[in-house]
């Protein structure tokens, strides 16, 4: 994951803060990848962005997408 990470972070110019999920597929890994794409004051105004992350068996990035922007203090509602 750290590779992946390292990679995502090259592609965005920006750090990943945190990995949410990973899932095994059937050519690979699925994460979803939680990246600070806004810094602000207070920071739970920060802007941040989730990305959907594919990487094939060895952890080399296939693709990614973004798939949720979102404020810092924002939580999700319940289903």
């Amino acid at each position: 994951m750290s590779s992946a990470t390292e990679q995502l972070a090259k592609l965005l110019g920006r750090l990943p803060e945190s990995v949410s999920s990973l899932k095994p597929t059937d050519s690979g890994w699925e994460a979803q990848v939680e990246v600070l794409e806004l810094e602000r004051i207070p920071d739970t105004t920060s802007v941040l962005a989730s990305y959907r992350v594919s990487l094939d068996e060895e952890g080399t990035l296939i693709s990614f997408e973004r798939t949720r922007r979102y404020t810092r203090g924002t939580i999700d509602r319940p289903f």
